[in-house]
């Protein structure tokens, strides 16, 4: 997307914790580019003698809290997208939630900003809030950032004030690898250093707000290596056949090579479709139709690349993880995560340290609460092809889903690549499953019996086993209480216990099958998603 001159549009979120003025800020920012009709202005004054923080003042938030809770509680609840432009740019911004609660909110803005505009009350200094943002902020992958220490008006315009303030802040951010941060002292509320420079702060040479958002370099992804995810496969008819997606990253041109980044197989563009008109090129942003010169095998959820330069191929990873549900993460169950247009079952194979706030200090952890950000390690059910985050937001960022309720709860940035799996291969048998299962005459399956203690589990199970074995057929139990005292005495009660439980008995159900056994396990496991696990180890 460009705008004037041929500059692009510039994403950039306000973050911050509650009641820093982001709102505030973004309203004011509209008001002074005269962006306000008449009407609405009118009707501003309206609302902020009933809503308004400021008593007698038109309160400029209120332009982009629409929520009426937001109006009621004095906060932002929800990310709200506002547009505008000036003659030098186009901008979008998003205004994200201050509050702990709604940090989820603020990483749904980020996730396409490239530039974070972090406010600071000056009359608080840096907050809890503060230091989470800004941690956020670099894990996301925003590289610039503009300190606005806001509301100068409630300190005198103390200069000795704001420098302590940016001062305090580099300390703590020197590790987080952001390529500029450039601090500007600022009252939203009076509109100091908004738009036009402040005759209240003569000790400040740098530029405005406006300046510094109309100048600042944005990096684009149009140099980076190819990347187009499809996300549908359209065929109209048996003579169409073309591979639907949006580039994320560089550029595709009639004629061009390119590879199937899992399976390797190459062939050349033959016609390109933007929409639905035919073009010669198109690259980052574009939303692109390939139709290539051979039957090469691609599905919804491949990714189209170049051979010299193709992601990372496997079932294992590390990547920081921002947890944002109320429910705790669980080492060793089965989510899903989804990467572009990939959806794909995982498990969090080890928790390896918690992020301390304000700390930053690697802390030892077994879950993860909401708002806590640790780096996991994550195993997917199959091969996916994948970038660790630095190198391209859209191939190495990823959300994860609870399979139970189909809701978002963490979103996560891929580190690198764990190679290790690479030098595990399965072995080649001679004898196969459906061998061993001919040999003994049956149909090998698992029979899950679950329930809460003492219900008649086992009972019921023990009975069904003999009635099979008196029947003639090959059967094997496993039952709860029996595989504690063996394969599993090591594990305790815990929720995250249960789990690694349900785990080892399905992975030992899936080999009994393999030797054609009929298996009948008799286990508590509450859990539907753990059930779920099991039954996607197995064969339908």
């Amino acid at each position: 997307m460009s705008s004037a001159g041929g500059m692009p549009t510039l994403r950039f979120l306000t973050c911050g914790s509650v009641d820093d003025g982001k709102s505030t800020l973004i309203g004011r920012l509209l008001f002074e580019q005269d962006l306000i009709l008449e009407d609405q202005l009118a009707a501003l004054a309206q609302d902020s003698l009933r809503h308004g923080t400021i008593a007698g003042e038109i309160d400029y938030a209120l332009l982009v809290d629409g929520l009426e809770a937001e109006r009621e509680q004095g906060i932002t609840i929800d990310v709200a997208y506002r547009y505008f432009a000036t003659s030098r740019r186009a901008f979008i911004v998003a205004d994200t939630p201050g509050h702990e609660q709604y940090t989820r909110n603020m990483i749904t803005g980020a996730s396409n900003a490239d530039l974070a505009v972090l406010l600071i009350d000056a009359s608080k200094g840096l907050l809890t809030q503060t230091h989470r943002h800004s941690v956020i902020a670099s894990l996301i992958g925003i590289q610039n950032i503009i300190l606005a220490v806001n509301k100068m008006d409630l300190v005198n315009y103390d200069q000795a004030a704001f420098e302590a303030i940016v001062a305090e802040f580099h300390s703590f951010v020197q590790s987080l690898g952001f390529k500029s941060i450039i601090a500007i002292p600022l009252s939203a509320r009076r509109g100091d250093n908004i738009s036009t420079y402040s005759a209240a702060m003569p000790w400040y040479s740098g530029g405005s707000l406006l300046e510094v958002l109309e100048t600042v370099d944005v990096n684009t992804q149009k140099d980076a290596p190819l990347r187009l995810p499809i996300q549908w496969v359209n065929r109209p008819n048996s003579h169409f056949r073309g591979f639907a997606g949006t580039i994320a990253s560089g550029s595709i041109a009639l004629g061009d090579e390119i590879t199937v980044a899992i399976s390797g197989k190459s062939a050349t563009v033959t016609s390109l479709f933007v929409s639905s008109t035919e073009t010669e090129r198109a690259e980052a942003g574009d939303a692109v139709t390939v139709v290539l010169s051979e039957e090469v095998d691609i599905s919804r959820g491949d990714v189209l690349c170049r051979r010299e330069a193709r992601p990372d191929v496997g079932d294992h990873f590390t990547a920081h993880i921002i947890w944002m549900s109320e429910e705790r993460m669980h080492v060793g169950r089965s989510y899903f995560i989804k990467i572009g247009s990939t959806l794909v079952p995982a498990v969090f194979t080890e928790l390896h340290h918690r992020v301390g706030i304000p700390s930053l200090e690697q802390l030892a952890a077994k879950t993860l609460e909401l708002n806590e950000i640790a780096v996991c390690k994550i195993a997917t059910a199959r091969t996916i092809a994948f970038d660790s985050y630095k190198d391209n937001r859209a191939t190495g960022g990823f959300i994860v889903i609870d399979r139970a309720d189909n809701t978002t709860v963490a979103a996560g940035m891929i580190d690198f690549h764990l190679r290790r799996s690479e030098n595990v291969r399965y072995q080649a048998l001679s004898i196969t499953k459906g061998e061993r299962s001919a040999q003994k005459r049956q149909l090998p399956k698992v029979l899950w019996f679950t329930g809460i203690s003492a219900a008649g589990k086992s009972t019921i199970a023990n009975l069904v086993e003999t009635k099979l074995h008196a029947l003639g057929l090959h059967t094997m139990m496993l039952d709860g209480d029996n595989i504690r005292h063996g394969l599993n005495r090591d594990l305790g009660f815990a929720e995250d216990a249960r789990i690694e439980n349900v785990r080892r008995v399905g992975e030992v159900s899936k080999l009994m099958t393999e030797a054609g056994l009929i298996v009948l396990c008799s286990f508590i496991s509450p859990f539907a998603a753990d059930r779920q696990m099991v039954r996607e180890l197995l064969q339908p």
